[in-house]
């Protein structure tokens, strides 16, 4: 019989302290506590890995030549494991192919219904077009009234010059009489048509000419048959008096007539109401005469060439020489005025000495003066010959041509030259612009062109995923009973999938976003939504705070969606700090009592009311209400305004909002509602932009008012602090040049004549030359994912054994990298500088990290403080503008309260602090709030409410309103969450 629970014993990995701890089958179960406390240690790399360590075991021994082998956690034994699967914020999709629609597989959907039950059209006229055996002409033509006159007529002739004598003398050889030329019909064995050979001519062959009926089948079928013979597959039907409804019966169109004998009055009598179709037994458009691929599922992937623009190759996207990258000032020189050709050059000094004389111009003259005319082409060529005339050793030379223009000679070195020095310097000089042949879709032409339900596919994809869902929603009464039976599993797996992504909060994203531009909590949204998907039963799954990145209202709807996987039977083990979340679990697990060495216990395990109850707890306290965030006593006053007018970039509608300056103001709203938008795209490039002279391109806007109150902006995002292992908190905030100073200082030091160079793991000398100074190997797997190991030599202390004789208190160099920040500050109590650079990681809740962690391993919300501890460290002028993107990510109530503080603290020193948040003990800190919204995607991007907490809390049409409404004393409206048992609060701020 199966275990109830999963009994983990003697975990010791990382910080764990022989921990012993019982988690509960299919049940939710919430891992909590302090930043650093050990959380990620016993549900990641303690019971998840030893669940994905025994699967590989399980496999057979040939299968795990191929894995390696997974080393096992330091756990003495965990019982009762499931299957396991992680789900965290990593985004590994970097592929700039992938997409929403991709890695949820709802394009793999997409494609299998466009491919089975997808009409294709004509992609130059959009005309209907289709294949279909002589059988099936005939029941098409039967189905019209019985009586229906018709002519079945093989088009030999189609568009094309010449007088076709020999034509008509071919066909009264084979006994053919009748023939309808450019719409008129004659009869060949008494008049021949006398054609202008310059002009465009269609020719039709009159097969025969029946009477519609039953009894008619085998005529019908006969002549059918001819007539494709003599037209190498095409029919064509004309109907000389058409009943109603006959070109939907054959699925034609109205008749077109070309050429000289179609201007006479004949056009505009007897032709005029009559019905011409045309039917084919290849996959072609007969009016056009394009023939068209057959659909298959491939016809519609931009991964495949069967499918992708051949222009861009399915990236929808084109590299292009920039104009504004060309000419970044147009008040210089003529001579000077091309970034990309330098005037010192002979070759370009000749092209502009000639074409500038050719034009009566002087080179001095500023670009900007030149008629728009000259501009243009010297930019993209001339439009008349220019003579060129230079000198050599050997004397004189000249010859006259068109000058080809500076921007065409770029793009055209580009495509032809060999040297990669070379592409890459133009390139600096090119912009990414939508592909113009596919317009962005990555798709061919054949591809956009086959419609279901009246829609193509890459009109889906740019819906998001809330449109999308509604699209599909009884598209089977659109279809066809034959279609409708093929789509009808098809359309089931779309809109379950569309509805999944709806319920982890993600209903905004479009299908055709790029993957790489996902958040790391949309990722993980994503691959929640898709293990839902599954419907597996008696799974673990082991989530990483899917709570990150969700406004209050969204985060609701992912709660039930993790319930809901609860309930199918699965145990869920969650890493988490948000309260609502452990409000709704079943069981908590608080890890503590404190970050780093003083934490790796269990401090409660149980439910919310025994964690309430338990006075160790640091977690307890909060959600209990003895702890709180409070809200601010007073609200600061601005000291002017910074204005974004008429922004418009992406979902932004026309937005103008007021960022008051000298206050701390968060910018809130629903996922997206537009609020990354307005600050990275145009507020901090525009400021960027306008304030350093530099090229980059902001995000559409009108303008940005009150930049002189500004002396400089800066951008702490949750980028990562370097690239390599070589990067690690300690170099970046500079703390780590003052630690190698003092054991340079050192009495061994100094006999052995060590400096400063001898302690740094990134020059020769010191560093261990087995991993360059890195600590760790990287060994290649070929077809496999690298493997890292500890290096060999130095057992990853990243010196070699003369750097690590050196000691100060007994510790040599790599000891002090593997200090945490909290261990390190008590290390150097008698030095200052040192210690003032590590005070401020522990402000800003970071001293749990060890000060050698490499930057590769850092989450998105720890390089973001490590960089806000690196910017407090700095001389401040006190007119900086700081932009911050969801700082709270992974903090518990306890360290987010520190950074807070912090903030405050930025913002008393008369600086101006933004941030995006949607965590609520934030936000009611903020003395200016703007929030988006009202929904995310196109139905976002609007200003719903600004002013104090107070005052949005009071609007109705705000979500983040109707939220804080609980955590604001003097508002008396009743949140979504009243029911709550709320903590009590300190004086609220004025809000008058």
């Amino acid at each position: 019989m199966s275990k109830d629970i999963i009994e983990v014993r003697g975990a010791e990995e990382h910080n764990l302290k022989d921990v012993d701890v019982e988690i509960p089958r299919e049940e939710l179960t919430v891992v909590t506590g302090l930043s650093g406390s050990g959380k990620s240690s016993l549900a990641f790399e303690t019971v998840y890995a030893e669940g994905q360590r025994r699967y590989i075991e399980s496999l057979s021994a040939y299968a795990r030549n191929f894995l390696g082998q997974m080393d096992k956690p330091q756990v003495e034994n965990v019982e009762g494991l499931s299957p396991a699967i992680s789900i965290d914020q990593k985004n590994a999709a970097n592929n700039p192919r992938s997409t929403v629609g991709t890695v949820t597989e709802l394009h793999d959907y997409l494609r299998l219904l466009y491919a089975r039950v997808g009409t294709p059209h004509c992609p130059e006229c959009g005309r209907e077009v289709g294949e279909q055996s002589a059988q099936n002409m005939v029941s098409r033509l039967l189905e019209l009234p019985e009586g229906t006159r018709a002519k079945l007529c093989a088009p030999v002739v189609r568009d094309q010059k010449g007088a076709f004598e020999d034509l008509f003398d071919d066909l009264v050889g084979e006994g053919y009489s009748r023939v309808e030329v450019d719409g008129e019909e004659f009869d060949l064995t008494l008049d021949r048509p006398e054609l202008d050979e310059n002009y465009d001519h269609t020719v039709d062959v009159v097969v025969d000419r029946v009477k519609i009926s039953p009894d008619a089948r085998s005529r019908i079928t006969d002549s059918v048959e001819t007539a494709l013979e003599e037209a190498d597959g095409t029919l064509k039907v004309i109907l000389p008096d058409p009943p109603e409804g006959a070109a939907e019966t054959l699925g034609g169109s109205d008749a077109r007539a070309t050429g000289d004998l179609a201007d006479g009055e004949e056009a505009d009598g007897p032709t005029s109401n009559r019905v011409v179709v045309e039917l084919s037994e290849d996959l072609a458009c007969t009016h056009c005469g394009i023939d068209i691929s057959e659909i298959e599922t491939r016809s519609f992937s931009f991964n495949s060439p069967h499918g992708a623009c051949p222009e861009c190759e399915g990236l929808g996207e084109t590299k292009e020489v920039s104009e504004d990258l060309v000419i970044t000032d147009s008040s210089k020189p003529l001579k000077h005025v091309f970034e990309p050709w330098s005037y010192d050059r002979t070759y370009y000094s000749r092209q502009l000495d000639n074409v500038a004389e050719h034009f009566g111009v002087d080179l001095t003259t500023p670009f900007e003066e030149l008629d728009e005319s000259i501009q243009r082409q010297f930019l993209y060529g001339t439009d008349s010959r220019v003579h060129f005339e230079w000198r050599t050793k050997n004397g004189t030379r000249e010859k006259t041509e068109r000058f080809e223009g500076v921007i065409p000679n770029l793009e055209r070195r580009h495509v032809e030259t060999d040297s990669d020095r070379a592409r890459e310097h133009i390139e600096e000089f090119m912009a990414t612009t939508t592909c113009p042949a596919c317009e962005g879709t990555r798709l061919k032409a054949e591809s956009r062109a086959v419609l279901v339900d009246g829609t193509s596919i890459t009109e889906v994809n740019e819906m998001s995923i809330s449109d999308a869902l509604a699209h599909f929603e009884g598209m089977e009464e659109h279809l066809s009973a034959r279609d409708r039976k093929i789509a009808e599993e098809i359309l089931k797996e779309i809109r379950a999938r569309l509805g999944f992504m709806t319920e982890v909060g993600l209903d905004y994203l479009t299908l055709d976003r790029e993957a790489s531009t996902l958040s790391g909590g949309e990722s993980q949204r994503i691959r929640l939504a898709t293990q839902i998907g599954s419907g597996l039963v008696g799974v673990l799954y082991v989530l990483d705070e899917p709570s990150i990145g969700l406004h209050q209202r969204d985060n609701d709807r992912l709660l039930n969606t993790l319930e809901e996987l609860r309930d199918l039977g699965n145990t869920l083990l969650v890493v988490e700090h948000d309260t609502e979340t452990m409000r709704r679990a079943d069981q908590i697990i608080d890890m503590g009592p404190g970050p780093g060495k003083r934490g790796g216990e269990v401090v409660v395990n149980g439910p919310m009311d025994e964690l309430i109850d338990t006075e160790e707890s640091v977690t307890g306290k909060y959600l209990s209400g003895e702890r709180t965030i409070p809200v601010p006593e007073s609200r600061r006053e601005a000291d002017g305004e910074l204005t974004i007018r008429g922004a418009r970039q992406h979902n932004l509608a026309d937005l103008d909002v007021s960022i008051p300056l000298g206050t701390f103001t968060a910018i809130t709203g629903v996922s997206g509602s537009g609020k990354s938008t307005l600050m990275h795209d145009v507020l901090y490039k525009g400021l960027v932009r306008r304030m350093n002279d530099t090229d980059v391109n902001p995000g559409e806007h009108d303008a940005i008012d009150g930049l002189d109150d500004i002396e400089t902006v800066r951008l702490i995002d949750q980028s990562p602090i370097g690239r390599t292992p070589r990067s690690n908190p300690a170099t970046y905030t500079n703390v780590f040049d003052h630690i190698r100073e003092l054991f340079a200082e050192t009495s061994l030091s100094k006999q052995r004549g060590y400096e400063v160079g001898r302690f740094s793991f990134n020059v020769k000398g010191g560093r261990c030359e087995g991993c360059g100074g890195q600590g760790t190997v990287t060994i290649d797997m070929n077809f496999l994912s690298d493997v890292t190991v500890p290096c060999e030599e130095c057992g990853g202390a990243r010196y070699n054994d003369e750097t690590l004789d050196v000691t100060y208190k007994g510790a040599t160099i790599a000891d002090v990298l593997d200090m945490t920040v909290e261990e390190a500050y008590d290390f150097f109590e008698s030095h200052g500088g040192i210690r003032r650079r590590l005070e401020l990681l522990k402000d800003v809740g970071l001293d749990y990290m060890r000060l050698g962690q490499p930057s590769t391993t850092l989450s998105g919300g720890e390089a973001q403080r490590v960089k806000l501890a690196e910017e407090l460290g700095k001389k401040d002028s006190g007119e900086t503008l700081y932009l911050l993107d969801e700082p709270t990510t992974g903090l518990h109530p306890e360290d987010e309260r520190k950074l807070i503080d912090v903030l405050h603290r930025l913002t008393d020193d008369g600086n101006t602090v933004v941030v995006i948040e949607h965590e609520l003990d934030l936000i009611k800190n903020a003395d200016q709030i703007i929030d988006l919204g009202p929904e995310g995607g196109e139905n976002g991007g609007q200003l719903v409410a600004e002013g104090t907490p107070e005052d949005v809390a009071r609007t109705e049409a705000s979500y983040t309103g109707q939220y804080l409404r609980d955590l604001l004393p003097n508002v008396d409206l009743e949140g979504p969450r009243a029911d709550r048992e709320l903590a009590a609060e300190q004086p609220a701020a004025d809000d008058d």
